[in-house]
């Protein structure tokens, strides 16, 4: 079977990376860059308020999810997201999974281009090439749980179930 890895959004496969940066993603009435951006805002709730502009006179409150879709790139949404002085929802971990399951949908379904590129994988095992990540990617020594790999896959086989009952 072959074996398809990824990581760097501007190398072969980077499509499959959340960093990777093509048309944006709708959903919850706003515009996403990337999948990154999406994924972090949802460790928050929509209600959910970050101070901006703390040291002048224009300081003001705004939607975690509207800061995390401004960021500029998927590495600063992605650093913010991770902050730990920002309110992570309470269920995070019972819910991340299906958190991104969902938001790679909405990036493979909303997209023609990248869904084919995906469905071109054929039946090819995804994985995560990250030497950092040990849940989402495989690690440095291929130990990781490669959940990312896992999500795409899932995703591509509920396109081809889709398509086939469209016939």
């Amino acid at each position: 079977m072959q074996i398809i890895k990824f990581w760097n959004p501007s190398k072969s496969y980077g499509f499959l990376s959340n960093f990777y940066v093509s048309d944006p993603i709708n959903k919850f009435n706003r515009q996403w860059k990337t999948s990154e951006h999406l994924y972090q805002a949802m460790k928050f709730l929509e209600t959910d308020l970050i101070k901006i502009n703390e040291q002048t006179e224009n300081e003001m409150e705004i939607s975690l999810w509207d800061w995390i879709a401004l960021q500029p790139t998927a590495k600063l949404a992605a650093y913010h997201g991770r902050r730990k002085d920002l309110p992570i929802r309470k269920n995070w971990e019972e819910v991340k999974n299906d958190f991104m399951l969902n938001v790679l949908r909405c990036k493979f379904n909303q997209n023609d281009k990248l869904k084919q590129l995906l469905l071109d994988t054929k039946d090819a095992t995804l994985i995560e090439d990250s030497p950092f990540d040990y849940y989402w990617g495989c690690g440095a020594n291929n130990t990781g749980l490669n959940m990312l790999g896992h999500s795409l896959m899932l995703v591509r086989s509920e396109i081809k179930r889709e398509m086939l009952t469209t016939f």
